[in-house]
């Protein structure tokens, strides 16, 4: 199977607009993200998908791949079936441009879903990481997922889930991780479909594949490092690149 990367890169992101050409160590964010992506070797190819000029000049300025988002889109999936639909691969995994520490393993174990006769079931695979602080597990912003025996998504949601009404029962809640691994064809009839009730309540894009019957498969991985979403998230994304040099 042909094995593409593609990273959605918008400029305006709406808690930190220019996000993604700040200075991380001694490059941009995006650049950061583009070149450990294709040092993990995994892909046949690597794409930055932007609508911004200055993302697009900033990847190509150091010989890498970049397209122009030619549409607006309402998800980053949208928009990678934009820059894929004329390429030529089977798989499809998306990496947001503000998740510069790629964990090479979790990429692999993600495509690793898609092999032998069991990976023929599997549309779309994704991460989630064990949490256990209150906080986090109370936070909307932290997407909680419940998966079946055999690990296929069965919900995902802003609010914990399960709910625990037993208060003796404490069960365990995993975050979802926005990594995400797509069979193209998966990903073209995504774009073509419309939003149903539980997307457009969540606000969450990947509820509209389970709620057209695609199976998610859903891996456990330890964490990814520090997404960039907020001014102080670069601050520790800055300290954290100091003490992996």
């Amino acid at each position: 199977m042909k094995k593409i990367a593609v990273i959605p890169a918008r400029y305006a992101a709406s808690r930190f607009p220019g996000k993604l050409m700040e200075q991380l160590g001694n490059k941009t964010v995006i650049r950061t993200t583009y070149e450990n992506v294709v040092a993990t070797g995994l892909f046949d190819d690597v794409f930055v998908v932007t609508d911004s000029e200055l993302i697009f000049d900033e990847i190509v300025k150091y010989n890498g791949k970049a397209i122009m988002s030619i549409k607006n889109h309402e998800t980053g999936s949208d928009r990678i079936a934009e820059a894929v639909e004329n390429i030529e691969c089977d798989i499809v995994l998306n990496v947001q441009g503000d998740e510069p520490f790629v964990n090479r393993k979790a990429l692999a174990d993600i495509l690793s879903s898609f092999d032998g006769e069991e990976g023929e079931k599997v549309d779309v695979a994704t991460l989630k990481e064990h949490i256990t602080a209150e906080e986090d597990i109370l936070n909307p912003n932290f997407v909680k997922v419940v998966s079946d025996f055999q690990d296929f998504a069965l919900y995902f949601s802003r609010s914990p889930i399960p709910f625990a009404r037993d208060t003796k029962f404490f069960p365990k809640y995993f975050r979802h991780i926005g990594i995400y691994a797509f069979r193209k064809n998966a990903l073209l009839n995504f774009s073509k479909l419309t939003m149903r009730q539980n997307e457009t309540a969540e606000k969450l894009e990947q509820l509209r594949y389970l709620e057209y019957g695609m199976k998610i498969k859903v891996i456990q991985t330890e964490s990814i490092g520090v997404g960039i979403d907020t001014p102080e998230d670069l601050i520790k994304a800055n300290i954290y690149m100091s003490t992996k040099c």
